[in-house]
């Protein structure tokens, strides 16, 4: 069967972010794996894989297993296979470096004149870190987490595998002038879960202390545990296990959601990863606080940011620490350019510091192209994302606080098996699709509709389509048809979505809905979310932090002749963040405005 260029380099960013030969088949709905891994040959795909470019892409691909629900027990061995072999290549990065190095070093003692016996001698890259102290030679047996013979100079090897941010941290943490507390704003994909989770390891080994990680969620808590399972594997020849993991000196290092009912019987150094998206922050800080009471223990709060109106945006500020005191209320903190230089002490006896994606490649990151991230990404989520910049939803419609509310952990959703054939069984489902307005891309969700009261409305799966024509979206639409039983689809069939509109209804008249674009309808579609959301009647994945950016997207505006309220988004080339939205809304509008249930909203349209 003959393929496409387009179909073949779909497949080709797919493979290079990770994506294993089968699953590229069964997303691009190829007739056979085998045409992958002749693609893979023919096209020499595996030598676009430079280590720096695997470990982008071992990255991504830990990411996307993290943001599929209910993960079965091969994902989450092939999470732990990954992890294990991410700190493989950050250790073997570092011995290539050495080796490198050690041959400069020779070439110019030799260039300068000196005899043999005085040159330096080559290094290998291999290092001992600990192998003769009962690692992988000979040795009686060995007890459970056994770190007894370890020292700080066996660290030297992790160390060497951290950029220039990263040591900043930890500078920060042995200086005896920077208070206990550290709190970081970071962009994503920039390691700083392997940072922390080595410089938990490397306190508990030489002090002893406690280490208590809290998550936004068990699956990312989980993600610390392999980080340290494995450093300890790599840099120190140590097999640890168990969770909590208790080291051979007595301390522990527990691994707990932010939900666990077990977090605040326990006392150490805390580490609170993506506070930002944390539900119900101020009850979790004070847990963090109660934890880290004695001031030996540190606390280390670090995230991306969210919005401006999360509890977690005045913790980062000062302005929570301001409150309540009039003494406080005109004491001036540190701007975010004062963050990103090196980190400042705050009044607050907070320790701040910022790492956007430019300051970390300034750093020495080289695992990243910020530019390919501009092009990737709309202009408001790449400040959000990875410029450290809050979003402000004073203008939004929906609020954060509101949205926050409809993420939830999937794992409660008994009646859903994404990895089955048919996920929701014979339970009927709706779709909605929004195309992007000046490019090829896409946006669809599947949501899964309340059958009894109080049930809110669930999404399912959501899926962005990008650089392939309507022809390959609607074959991916064609399969969630096989998957689930599908009794409707709304489009909008502005720009590429007429086309996709016309194959959908040849295929599905009953079910294919077309959405025309007006400012009635697209009020229409906004009320019925707003209706939605605050009866707090819709959910989805946690993970899933992209959809409630798309929701802050819509903001209050006039038309055009100025005399009625009217909503907009930018849903252009460079503001197509609220695709998602408007995937959901299309889905959701199948529910008439006035259905049975009451609503309290208090939004209304001038007429």
């Amino acid at each position: 069967m003959a393929y496409t260029e387009e179909i073949r380099n779909a497949a080709k960013g797919l493979y290079l972010k990770r994506w294993l030969p089968r699953e590229i088949a069964q997303e691009l709905n190829l007739a056979s794996v085998r045409v992958v891994y002749q693609w893979v040959e023919k096209y020499s795909w595996d030598a676009l894989l430079s280590d720096e470019q695997l470990e982008d892409a071992i990255a991504r691909r830990v990411q996307l297993l993290l943001g599929r629900e209910k993960k079965n027990q091969t994902e989450l061995d092939e999470l732990d296979r990954l992890i294990g072999q991410h700190v493989r290549l950050k250790k073997e990065l570092l011995q290539l470096r050495e080796k490198e190095v050690g041959l400069k070093e020779r070439e110019a003692a030799i260039a300068a004149g000196v005899p043999a016996d005085d040159l330096p001698a080559a290094r290998t890259g291999k290092r001992g870190g600990g192998q003769s102290k009962g690692g992988k030679g000979k040795k009686g047996k060995q007890r459970k987490n056994d770190i007894g013979e370890l020292l700080p100079e066996d660290f030297t090897g992790w160390l060497g595998t951290l950029f220039g941010y990263q040591l900043r941290c930890r500078e920060a943490k042995d200086d005896p002038s920077v208070p206990r507390t550290r709190n970081i704003l970071k962009s994503r994909q920039v390691g700083m879960t392997y940072y922390f989770a080595g410089e938990a390891l490397e306190d508990a080994v030489v002090t002893g202390g406690n280490q208590i990680f809290l998550s936004a969620t068990r699956a990312q808590a989980e993600v610390f545990r392999a980080y340290i399972i494995n450093i300890a594997r790599e840099f120190l020849q140590v097999e640890l296990s168990g969770n909590p993991i208790i080291l051979s000196n007595g301390a522990e290092l527990h691994f707990l959601s932010t939900n666990s009912n077990s977090a605040q019987s326990r006392s150490g150094n805390v580490y609170i990863d993506e506070y930002f998206w944390i539900p119900g922050f101020t009850k979790l800080s004070n847990v963090a606080s109660a934890m880290a009471t004695q001031t030996r223990w540190r606390k280390t709060y670090f995230s991306t940011p969210s919005a401006k109106s999360h509890p977690g945006y005045g913790f980062w500020t000062g302005d929570t620490w301001k409150e309540g005191k009039d003494s406080r209320k005109d004491i001036e903190f540190p701007t975010l350019d004062d963050y990103r230089d090196g980190g400042r002490v705050c009044p607050d006896r907070q320790w701040r510091y910022a790492i956007t994606v430019e300051d970390a490649v300034a750093s020495g990151c080289n695992l990243i192209d910020v530019e390919e991230l501009r092009d990737e990404y709309a202009d408001e989520v790449f400040r959000n994302l990875f410029m450290c910049e809050f979003v402000d939803d004073a203008a939004s419609v929906f609020k954060f606080n509101q949205l926050e509310g409809c993420g939830v952990d999937t794992d409660i959703w008994t009646d859903f098996k994404p990895r089955e054939a048919r996920p929701f069984g014979n339970r009927e489902v709706w779709l909605g699709y929004d195309p992007s307005r000046t490019r090829d891309n896409a946006t669809l969700v599947v949501l899964a509709p309340p059958e009894v009261t109080d049930e809110p409305f669930r999404v399912l799966e959501k899926h962005h389509w990008r650089g392939l024509n309507f022809q390959h979206h609607v074959a991916e639409i064609a399969k969630l048809f096989k998957r689930y039983r599908v009794t409707y689809i709304g489009v909008d069939i502005t720009g590429i979505g007429a086309g996709v509109f016309d194959l959908i209804k040849t295929k599905y008249p009953r079910e294919a809905h077309a959405i025309h674009y007006s400012v009635e309808s697209k009020n229409r579609l906004v009320l019925k979310m707003i209706d939605v959301v605050e009866a707090g009647r819709i959910s989805w994945d946690q993970e899933q932090k992209d959809i409630p950016l798309a929701f802050m997207a819509i903001k209050r505006t006039t038309t055009g002749s100025g005399n009625a309220m009217t909503f907009k988004a930018g849903r252009d080339a460079t503001t197509g963040h609220a695709d998602a939205f408007f995937a959901i809304s299309h889905a959701v509008i199948n529910e008439p405005l006035d259905h049975s249930n009451k609503r309290s909203s208090t939004w209304a349209i001038q007429a």
